[in-house]
């Protein structure tokens, strides 16, 4: 059996961290961008995710995982409704690794050769997208991805409906998903289109104290010799971060963001210059989602100043007059908006 690393064993990159449990809260964010150098632990952190999540209740027959209390899942699943045979079971939360050399078949779905060949029907084999709905979706040096897999994963990020018409097939079903990309940034840029598509945008940086560097060799040598007793050991501290996750999902809606935060949200941005309103959008539900993991009543100044850079900075103007990075004209502009 394979071991994740643990995500409580993950020394610092405490902003990257927080990114994904405000993923794993609101799914509604939009997604997680981790951009920074090799060996920070983009990937690790992102496949001990598939451990740390609770389970979620799914439809017992379905081959995309529908909600049982969804009303818009497959064609198969209201069905099953109608007809009261709708039975259900505790499933994973899918974590899937899109591969950067996937056929657009094996994104999508496709026909299945085996059973039109053996049994002469024509069906219908899920792809990456069908096996992700309700999870994440996974895309390591997502900066080279392959256009025409950028243009189909904005279209079903969009729509969360992934629709197949090709050989004689005609299939729709619900491809709603969290997509997390990481990559390095010396090695391009990624399209405007798709970055525009993630709620959350973190900068991870190598550790620049000695302390720190050899607390992340040594915890990840002792998890290399012994994967199963290393996670035995950082079992619990997982457990806890679940229960907090499962806690604020609890929390979440009845979690208050007052007018008085909507308006900083809302300074804050105009005064960024970002272009139209993903921004405020994603700044209070990454704010609100904070304030549920914190046990908060209500999103407040603090909330906002821990989640803006990551929810604002992939979405300021470039400005040939300033030199500044993103990260810092975000914090500049939060110290002149809250410290006024």
């Amino acid at each position: 059996m394979s071991h994740a690393f643990p995500f409580s064993a993950i020394v610092g990159q405490d902003e990257m961290k927080l990114a994904i449990l405000i993923a794993a809260v609101e799914p509604a964010i939009g997604g997680v961008l981790v951009f920074g150098d090799r060996g920070t632990g983009k990937s690790t952190a992102v496949r001990s995710l598939a451990a740390l999540l609770p389970t979620m209740s799914a439809v017992a027959d379905c081959q995309y995982g529908c909600d049982p209390r969804d009303d818009n899942g497959c064609d198969a699943c209201r069905g099953r409704k109608t007809a009261g045979r709708a039975r259900s079971k505790r499933v994973p939360v899918p974590v899937v690794d899109l591969p950067l050399g996937a056929t657009e078949d094996r994104v999508l779905g496709a026909l299945d050769l085996e059973r039109a060949l053996t049994q002469g029907v024509r069906a219908f084999e899920p792809g990456l997208l069908a096996r992700a709905h309700r999870g994440f979706l996974y895309i390591d040096e997502v900066n080279l991805l392959e256009d025409h897999l950028v243009d189909l994963l904005i279209d079903v990020a969009a729509s969360g409906e992934n629709v197949v018409e090709r050989e004689g097939l005609s299939v729709r079903h619900p491809a709603r998903f969290v997509l997390v990309g990481s990559g390095n940034p010396e090695e391009g840029e990624l399209r405007p289109q798709l970055l525009d598509r993630f709620g959350l945008s973190v900068d991870v940086k190598t550790p620049g104290e000695i302390a720190a560097r050899v607390q992340v060799v040594k915890r990840r040598d002792a998890f290399e010799r012994d994967p199963e007793g290393f996670s035995a050991t950082w079992r619990e501290e997982d457990a806890k971060v679940r229960r907090r996750v499962v806690a604020a999902k609890s929390r979440l809606a009845k979690t208050r963001v007052p007018d008085a935060s909507l308006e900083r949200a809302a300074q804050l941005c105009m005064n960024l210059g970002t272009d139209g309103l993903r921004g405020e959008l994603t700044l209070m539900r990454a704010a609100r989602a904070v304030a549920a993991l914190d046990g908060d009543p209500e999103v407040g100044d603090a909330h906002l100043r821990r989640v803006a850079p990551a929810a604002l900075r992939h979405r300021l103007r470039r400005d040939p007059l300033d030199d500044t990075g993103s990260a810092e004209r975000v914090e500049r502009a939060m110290a002149d908006l809250f410290d006024a």
